[in-house]
């Protein structure tokens, strides 16, 4: 039987290349959860996912209406925000279009850009 004995030196050697992994660990994680996160102009990838469900839901809220149709109405969503835009018969229409958005879970605000034909 051999004994093994670490000297101060070797102790202290692998006390820094522990410190050192874990300052490389930490400096990757904090890199992954900035891409991760979102900023005030630009979506996280979840935030781009809920904001594509919204769309649809609002879309097929507006095909479903027999005012609306969704003719001519195109639907932008960003971080909850839905843009309705596009051109319409009448200013009823406006207010069923906006109103539908606005019954859809996960719609923030409702930002109408729509037009009179």
């Amino acid at each position: 039987m051999e004994e093994t004995s670490t000297s101060v030196e070797e102790m202290g050697d692998m006390k820094h290349r522990s410190t050192a992994a874990a300052l490389v660990a930490a400096l990757m994680a904090s890199a992954v959860m900035t891409g991760c996160s979102s900023t005030p102009t630009q979506q996280s990838a979840g935030e781009s996912v809920d904001d594509g469900v919204v769309t649809a839901k609002v879309k097929a809220a507006l095909v479903a209406d027999p005012m609306t149709k969704a003719h001519q109405i195109n639907v932008e969503t960003f971080k909850g925000t839905v843009q309705l835009s596009g051109f319409v018969a009448s200013r009823g229409d406006i207010d069923t279009a906006v109103a539908t958005a606005q019954h859809v879970k996960g719609v923030k605000v409702v930002k109408n850009d729509m037009r009179l034909k």
